[in-house]
């Protein structure tokens, strides 16, 4: 964690030293000016100027050290502990992104997102106090030399707070561990919770779910509560534990240092640095008393961060194929794939699309029609198989090659709370002069130029979060716009335009094949015109290829594709 911001911490451990430094210092020039100012006033009635003037510069330069020390030290521990909690994030959402869309499958958005916010700043809290855990051993040190040089009686006495101390922090530490961890677990139940509720909204509120909402956030809440409660119990009792020790210690010195100055053994100036030195002791213990007490919940946080960078992304693609210029043909041989400790979702499928035709691919429910996409893409890796773009092994491109000839058009379009603009380019650059005739075209072809000309703000139009202001169907143009502007030579469309009407349909289809000559499609489709607008269709049945040809071709010879086709036309016309 240090390694993550070193400059922070060390300017925050120098101020903690200085502040160390400054305390013992105080104590002994208070000491010192008992001795040489204050009790000759008592004793003789006078004292002299020199001595006082000594006193005062003395007193007032230690305590502008002492303050420009606790400055500098809250100051830089401030900075490293928001610099260690941004550090994390960014790593965090960092090997996030890098992993595979399995692994995101694997793991609840809400869960994700309380290792992103919750958990890096649990796990930035401790580090940050390590800088006054410094200052206060500092203190400590010196002070103890100071103590032991002056008076050991006194000194033993004072210092028998240490091992009172470490043994209530060792117990508080066991004691409050496994309910930290737990408080910090059901915080990341909790997000998850929370982020399901809010992102299903629409079912809840459709279905009259809200009560049974409430309930289930309710439970996970009040479990949440009652393990933050117990924490803060058990903070609560050691805190009182850390301020009690040092006031017994000073009762202590009192006792004995009282009887030390009555047999001359120390001056009174000596017993009130004595006093003072721990008195000034509670702040520095109840802050190393407060790190300590930070380190069950920092743990617990930065184990779940450990979770998330512990997982070990995909190699990326150390391959240096440049696909060729043009057109590219696809072709697919062998493919397979199913999901971690589950059955096959595709066998042994084979295909090959000329470069600039169109394929439909079409299956029942659960055929692998979107896994097919998702691997085509290399959103998923086949297990196994090859797949192969302009005559190259995917696996071998450089990195960066397919996304930059691919666009993928997906069921359920994510749009971004923004403008129509941005979530079109969504990065993509073009050049000033041709941004408008791009975006012109490409809204065209998506057959959403007309809704999007009647705007207010037309492009500029900002949509809400997933494109809550818009249809259906406008949402899946608009996703189709996004990878047409990118003029991708392979396009996948994964039941892309199922929101959209039959004839809106029909016309982008016919639409790319006349404008987009050069651009292989794939297109997952269950409508019998889009089927019949194909090149070619691929019938998968229970993950394997179970006819290919063209429409007509597979209606006469695979029955079952000629059945299914037959139901999607007959739930079509509802007859």
């Amino acid at each position: 964690m240090v390694r993550l911001q070193p400059r922070p911490f060390l300017l925050a451990v120098l101020g903690a030293v200085l502040y160390g430094i400054s305390v013992v210092a105080s104590s002994i020039a208070l000491g010192k000016v008992v001795d040489h100012v204050v009790s000759p006033r008592f004793e003789g009635g006078r004292v002299a100027t020199e001595a006082m003037a000594l006193a005062a510069v003395a007193l007032v330069t230690i305590g502008v050290v002492k303050a420009s020390a606790t400055v500098l030290r809250r100051w830089m521990a401030i900075v490293a502990k928001v610099r260690f909690d941004a550090s994390l994030r960014e790593k965090v959402v960092r090997r996030v992104q890098a992993l595979s869309f399995e692994d995101h499958q694997r793991h609840r958005t809400g869960e994700l997102l309380a290792n992103a916010s919750a958990d890096p700043e649990a796990a930035a809290e401790m580090p940050s106090q390590l800088t006054h855990v410094f200052g206060v051993v500092v203190l400590f040190a010196v002070a103890g030399v100071w103590c032991f040089a002056t008076d050991p009686l006194l000194a033993a006495i004072g210092l028998l707070i240490l091992p009172a101390f470490a043994g209530v922090n060792a117990l508080y530490q066991r004691q409050v561990e496994l309910p930290a961890t737990l408080a910090q677990t059901r915080l990341g139940e909790v997000s998850a919770v929370a982020h399901e509720s809010f992102d299903g909204a629409l079912v809840v509120k459709a279905l009259g779910r809200d009560a049974a909402e409430r309930a289930r956030f309710q439970g996970v809440a009040e479990r949440l509560r009652d393990a933050k409660v117990e924490v803060h119990t058990r903070n609560a009792t050691y805190d009182v534990l850390v301020e009690t020790i040092p006031a017994l210690a000073i009762i202590g010195l009192v006792v004995a240092g009282a009887w030390r100055v009555d047999s001359g053994a120390i001056t009174t100036g000596t017993l009130v640095g004595f006093i003072n030195l721990f008195a000034l002791l509670t702040f520095p213990l109840r802050t190393f008393g407060y790190a300590f007490g930070e380190v069950p919940r920092s743990v617990a946080g930065y184990e779940r961060v450990r979770g998330v960078l512990d997982q070990t992304p995909p190699k990326p693609s150390n391959g240096a194929a440049r696909l060729p210029a043009g057109p590219l043909d696809l072709d697919v041989s062998g493919l397979g794939f199913s999901y971690a400790a589950g059955p096959a979702i595709l066998t042994g499928v084979e295909f090959h699309v000329p470069a600039g035709a169109t394929m439909a691919v079409v299956g029942s429910t659960g055929s692998g029609k979107s896994t097919l996409v998702l691997l085509l893409a290399r959103l998923l890796r086949p297990r196994p198989g090859t797949i192969r773009l302009g005559g190259l092994d995917t696996a071998e491109l450089e990195p960066g090659a397919l996304a930059g000839a691919c666009a993928t058009v997906f069921q359920e379009p994510f749009l971004f709370a923004a403008t129509l603009e941005e979530n079109i380019l969504l990065g993509h650059r073009i050049p000033a002069a041709e941004m408008a005739a791009e975006m012109a075209e490409a809204l065209r072809l998506a057959g959403i130029d007309q809704f999007v000309a009647a705007l207010p703000a037309g492009p500029a139009t900002v949509v809400g979060e997933r494109g809550v202001s818009l249809s259906g169907g406008q949402r899946q143009r608009i996703a189709l716009a996004r990878a047409l502007i990118r003029r991708p030579r392979l396009l996948l469309l994964d039941d892309a335009t199922s929101a959209v009407d039959p004839t809106t349909e029909a016309r982008i289809l016919r639409g790319l094949a006349a404008e987009r000559p050069d651009t292989t499609k794939v297109v997952v489709a269950t409508r019998p015109a889009t089927l019949a607008l194909a090149d070619t269709v691929l019938y998968l049945e229970n993950g394997r290829v179970a006819g290919m040809g063209g429409h007509r071709e597979l209606l006469a010879r695979a029955p079952g594709y000629e059945r299914l086709v037959r139901a999607y036309e007959l739930d079509r016309t509802g007859s």
